[in-house]
């Protein structure tokens, strides 16, 4: 498997390229090959102090390129020009990537610089999963929130494809995966009720036991990201896992804002999965 690793050379995107539980955790669920990819911003050019920005970017990204091949896995280094979030998705598009992996502090004064940005914009636009690996806010050493990235999981589903699609991938997540928390929320947004949630629930959970995954189902009422935010904080998982996007217009539309609102105030990692993504 193939992942992109987006990083603007940042202390808090350090964080996640040099700790080893986080590259054993990538490595046991099957990736491979590593993909870095650092954007320069397109406004800076030609007559600007940072003409050398490219040069000086190669020479810090070659530092995480010899840790990753260090740890074991194949490397190729990308330094592109452009806008963050549209660069990556394209590199992650082009070479097939299974996942990729951005780090972000979240809701915090450096909440828009563009690291944050960019992992919110990924959340609207990607067409491969993507992980958002949690790093320490308003730290001058950061270091990630979770280190073991799949161990603990917290699985949302409103029973779209897009979930269901999510949910496969712990057919490759298993491999890191000990516990599991699956969730769905019923909300008055609903446009119909779907009868009772707790046996379709159970037969998820059935399906990660023969996994040997512990698992536990939580039904609960009100608005999404709040009810998921409050099952984070409760089970305190590594990483929440949810498709980005429901089945019906309205459902996409609440998913989409239930994904971006999780990313931006989840205390852990998410893991969003798109429509169309699984591999």
């Amino acid at each position: 498997m193939k992942a992109v690793l987006a990083t603007d050379l940042s202390a808090a995107n350090e964080a996640t390229i040099q700790n080893e539980t986080c590259l054993r955790c990538l490595g046991r669920i099957g990736i491979e090959e590593f993909h870095l990819v650092t954007v320069v911003p397109s406004n800076v050019h030609a007559g600007m102090p940072g003409i050398d920005f490219e040069k000086r970017r190669r020479r810090g990204i070659e530092r995480y390129q010899s840790v990753l091949e260090d740890a074991g896995f194949d490397v190729e280094v990308h330094v592109v020009r452009g806008t963050p979030h549209r660069r990556i998705r394209g590199i992650a598009e082009t070479i097939g990537a299974s996942l990729t992996v951005i780090g972000s502090r979240g809701t915090s004064p450096l909440a828009n610089r563009v690291i944050g940005s960019t992992a919110r914009n990924l959340a609207r636009s990607t067409e491969t999963p993507l992980l958002v690996n949690r790093i320490e806010r308003e730290a001058d050493d950061p270091e990630i929130i979770r280190q073991h990235l799949f161990q603990r999981m917290l699985y949302a589903t409103d029973f779209s494809e897009n979930a269901a699609a999510a949910f496969e991938a712990f057919s490759y997540l298993r491999h890191a995966t000990k516990e599991a928390t699956l969730v769905h929320v019923r909300t008055p947004k609903d446009p119909t009720p779907e009868g009772d949630p707790e046996p379709r629930l159970e037969e998820l959970a059935g399906r990660l036991e023969e996994w040997g995954i512990e698992t536990s189902t939580d039904v609960r009422r009100g608005d999404p990201a709040e009810e998921i935010l409050e099952a984070e904080a409760s089970v305190n998982p590594t990483t929440i896992l949810l498709g980005s996007r429901g089945h019906s217009r309205l459902r996409r539309l609440l998913l989409g804002s239930v994904s971006e609102e999780l990313v931006a105030n989840a205390t852990g990692n998410v893991m969003l999965v798109p429509p169309g993504s699984s591999r």
